[in-house]
């Protein structure tokens, strides 16, 4: 597995960590952090991309019931100031979720407890790549201690060359599992 780039936002510097593997009780592992190996301020850049085909926006559209014309009707969208058809602003949000869960929260998560103050800066388009930033900007304990709640800003970009573009851009808090005890 490729390292973890980790940037800190209170000291501006690059460091690499290696992907931690938890073992399960079963045995099986896992590449989520616990609680404790959080660190506010932290920025964790996603390896996995995605690059988001004309058939991914129609079932996600389908599997919702949602049949907004600007998602799928291409003569409709046409006519919109875009010119073409927008992929499903939940599925991009979606995305950026699954994108981010092998380095945060898989199998580590008790539950995702909240999404909040999402924010669609610029459209996506089929064809487009996604790629997936999460930011820690929050953590603390639960009142009675046995596990924690990570609050985390995730952006997801249009991969593009030159700059990328943020086309997504939310808050995301989890309750997590805290490191069980060892003995």
């Amino acid at each position: 597995m490729s390292p973890l780039v980790v940037r800190s936002s209170s000291v501006h510097r690059s460091r690499t960590l290696q992907t931690v593997n938890h073992r399960r009780t079963d045995g099986r592992s896992m590449p989520g952090r616990y609680y404790e190996e959080f660190t506010e301020g932290e920025t964790i850049a996603h390896d996995r991309r995605r690059t988001i085909s004309e058939s991914d926006n129609q079932r996600f559209c389908d599997l919702t019931m949602n049949q907004q014309p600007l998602h799928l009707d291409a003569d409709f969208a046409a006519d919109t100031q875009f010119g073409e058809r927008l992929v499903n602003g939940l599925y991009t949000m979606s995305l950026a979720v699954g994108l981010s869960i092998p380095e945060t929260t898989d199998g580590t998560i008790v539950a995702n407890l909240s999404y909040d103050e999402v924010e669609h800066p610029a459209p996506v388009f089929h064809g487009d790549t996604l790629r997936a930033e999460s930011t820690v900007t929050n953590k603390r304990e639960t009142s009675d201690g046995e596990r924690g709640v990570v609050t985390m800003r995730v952006d997801a970009y249009r991969v593009e060359a030159g700059e990328d573009t943020l086309v997504c851009s939310f808050e995301r808090t989890v309750l997590s599992e805290k490191r069980p005890n060892e003995g």
